[in-house]
């Protein structure tokens, strides 16, 4: 048995089945899906039903999150229109005139928010290092990004948190398809759906091995962990950004000119 843990897929089902067959998935694999299995790509649709149909585990992301809150509002509603405009209309017409089952429906809304393997933690954002792990949901596991980035010291002693949700390409110096450790996590997110990237990442959790598929190449190629990993330092939250921009910055006097 071996353990893969897959980026974001945003509805790149082709994708997604090329790289099954480049890392030769057998039923004997156990799959890990850190959520946001959905919107973006046009075979969302596909996606979820394979997920589904295989038994697999998936995560909670912040797009299954809009969604579900999309259908638990009204059709038109600001919550409605937020969800259409990042995916979700893709995610609609990928299910055609009949729509999306209630069924696919009540499986995201059981979908867990993280997954504790003993020697990784898996969750598609992050989590608030300052708030203790009982106090927090899906505000956090889903959407957090700079109070997680931002970590001076890892959070588990034992264990690396494995993510998704923030393309890796968006931290500074990082190259699309790129890994990014940081102070305790690893992102694999390396952008499925993306122009600037297309890489669809598994990462195999017991040989660390990154195996890759590029969504708009087809190119698919693989990797020791450590040649296709990028690390970076904590990223510094807005407010301290805004901090040493004051600091920084010397007083002026205005003037209405």
């Amino acid at each position: 048995m071996t353990r893969f843990v897959f980026g974001d897929i945003h509805g790149q089902f082709d994708g997604l089945m090329k790289l099954l067959d480049f890392i030769k998935y057998s039923s004997s694999d156990k799959l890990f899906f850190l959520g946001d299995l959905i919107d973006r790509g046009n075979r969302s649709a596909d996606v979820v039903r394979w997920v589904m149909e295989n038994g697999h585990t998936a995560l909670r992301g912040n797009h299954e999150q809009m969604c579900l809150d999309a259908f638990g509002s009204n059709e038109g509603s600001l919550i409605w229109k937020g969800w259409l405009l990042n995916g979700g209309a893709n995610t609609l017409e990928s299910y055609g005139k009949e729509g999306l089952p209630i069924e696919h429906l009540k499986w995201m809304q059981q979908l867990p928010l993280y997954l504790d393997l003993g020697d990784s933690w898996l969750v598609h954002a992050g989590l608030n290092p300052n708030i203790p792990l009982e106090l927090q949901g899906a505000a956090e596991f889903c959407w957090i990004r700079e109070e997680f980035h931002s970590a001076t010291e890892p959070f588990f002693d034992d264990k690396i948190i494995i993510t998704g949700h923030t393309i890796t390409f968006v931290f500074p110096g990082v190259k699309p398809g790129n890994l990014v450790l940081g102070k305790g996590w690893l992102d694999i997110d390396t952008g499925a759906y993306h122009p600037k990237s297309g890489w669809l990442s598994a990462l195999d959790l017991d040989s660390a091995m990154v195996y890759q598929c590029n969504t708009f190449t087809n190119e698919l190629r693989s990797s020791p962990l450590a040649e296709i990993t990028t690390v970076i330092e904590p990223m510094p939250t807005r407010s301290q950004r805004l901090d040493v921009k004051k600091t920084n910055t010397p007083k002026r006097r205005w003037s209405w000119v």
